[in-house]
């Protein structure tokens, strides 16, 4: 089975806000429309506002398929999008991205917030410890990433990233190249653990 064939569910992480620029709405709405158009399903944070709230809309205007999960929590606060077909609420929010995982072949990263961040720097945590193998993008629309990918490039200036490790995700401005390389993208396989010097 070739890698194409494997991603049948693509988990995207963006933001419960829609940002300062019309550019990451935009943006949202055309990976939305790439993922249908691929016969893809998107698995989301189940929100009804930012660009959760425009990506659901999109993918189901589209025809497509859309996943959402979110905690018990916010639904009390009246953010979840009920007319997601597949709603699944869940008690906390450890259980959201647990499933979220579970329910994914790959996963990307959009502008977003706090969450976001954390969400995206978790699932690469588990590639880099190997408790999964599933490609993971950063779609950095119009550069809202760049101080991101700098980091993560001082991270390895400094050893306490490893140079392999860094390469286990893409990034790309444009949704259907990121697709595209998802999609070819092999791992590599590294140990995470330093090799220590006998003494």
């Amino acid at each position: 089975m070739d890698e194409m064939a494997m991603i049948k569910r693509v988990c995207v992480f963006c933001g419960s806000s829609p940002g300062a620029r019309p550019a990451y709405a935009a943006v949202a709405a055309a990976l939305a429309r790439c993922l249908v158009a691929r016969g893809i399903t998107i698995v989301y944070g189940g929100g009804n506002v930012g660009l959760m709230g425009v990506l659901a809309d999109t993918a189901r205007a589209a025809g497509g398929e859309v996943i959402g999960v979110i905690p018990h929590s916010l639904v009390a606060k009246e953010v979840a999008h009920t007319e997601v077909p597949d709603l699944r609420i869940v008690e906390s929010m450890h259980e959201r991205k647990a499933l979220m995982a579970e329910l994914a072949d790959a996963f990307i990263a959009m502008p977003g917030g706090y969450g976001t961040f954390e969400e995206f720097c978790e699932i690469l945590t588990w590639t880099q410890l190997g408790l999964q193998r599933k490609p993971c993008g950063i779609l950095n629309v119009e550069g809202y990433y760049n101080h991101l990918l700098q980091m993560f490039d001082h991270a390895v200036a400094e050893q306490f990233v490893k140079p392999a490790h860094r390469k286990m995700f893409i990034a790309d401005a444009d949704p259907e190249s990121l697709l595209d390389r998802l999609l070819a993208y092999q791992l590599p396989i590294v140990d995470k653990w330093l090799v220590r010097e006998e003494t």
